[in-house]
């Protein structure tokens, strides 16, 4: 949050100035205009939409409660009885809030993954094959790490069950589904598609599916928690950025993008 400033009280914005620096899609702008939660306070002599600093402020108040998981009913509801001397306070209860949600989440997703990487040591495969799969960071101490953070949550158990059932063709597949959606990303990014498009949202909901069904329950709204770390954790973003300069924040806006479209 510290990167989005709410702006002075006479700079005015365009959609995609605001998109820019707030990292929401003119997508989830326009619904917001259109369902009253959000709706620009000037127009330009084209008619355009402009936002004005108390536009935006309002708007660092939406993107911190739609990121909590408040649908839009109870944030709108939140925004009008909110008291104006109590707006500092809370936004910095809520940055705490966000942030300590954030870096667990971070962890989380890690460690299933490294635990997944453990998995794969049960299944006779050459060290050639691991490398082939996971890359060269394999390491049996994820396990450990793993197990020590999350051994018990649905998530690690529900992971663990299904990865425990897969052979070494299942995990061939699994590694050509994760290149094909990589591939898709980079695809639609480089045909100078939006992160909001038909085709970057599909992608993204392709991404989803794969977890949901491969490994552990992913609902829209955690994978835009998800999104968030690709571009927040220097792990994720690099695992994108060495594919295409500039895609973990692309891949991240089409699963912001794909969550708003499911959630209507």
């Amino acid at each position: 949050m510290d990167g989005q400033r709410p702006g002075t009280a006479d700079e005015k914005l365009t959609v995609g100035q605001v998109a820019e620096r707030f990292g929401v899609t003119v997508r989830t702008l326009h619904h917001y205009d259109d369902v009253g939660l959000l709706r620009p306070s000037e127009r330009s002599a084209g008619g355009y939409r402009l936002y004005t600093g108390d536009d935006l402020l309002r708007l660092r108040h939406v993107v911190v409660y739609r990121r909590l998981g408040f649908p839009l009913e109870r944030i709108e509801e939140l925004l009008a009885a909110e008291d104006p001397g109590a707006v500092l306070a809370h936004l910095r209860r809520q940055r705490e809030s966000v942030l300590a949600r954030q870096a667990e989440l971070a962890d989380l997703v890690a460690a299933i993954d490294r635990a997944l990487e453990k998995e794969m040591t049960g299944i006779d495969l050459t060290p050639e094959e691991r490398r082939e799969l996971f890359g060269e960071g394999f390491s049996d101490e994820y396990a450990a790490e793993a197990e020590r953070r999350w051994g018990g949550t649905d998530a690690w158990e529900q992971s663990r069950r299904r990865a425990a059932g897969y052979d070494r063709e299942d995990w061939r597949r699994i590694a050509a589904e994760t290149t094909a959606i990589n591939e898709r990303f980079v695809a639609v990014k480089r045909a100078g598609l939006p992160a909001d498009s038909a085709e970057a949202m599909d992608a993204a909901e392709a991404a989803r599916r794969q977890i949901h069904e491969r490994f552990y329950d992913l609902s829209p709204e955690f994978h835009r928690a998800l999104g968030d770390m690709y571009v927040a954790d220097p792990r994720f973003t690099k695992t994108y950025e060495d594919l295409e300069p500039g895609l973990a924040r692309y891949v991240r806006d089409a699963i912001h993008a794909n969550a708003d479209r499911a959630t209507g």
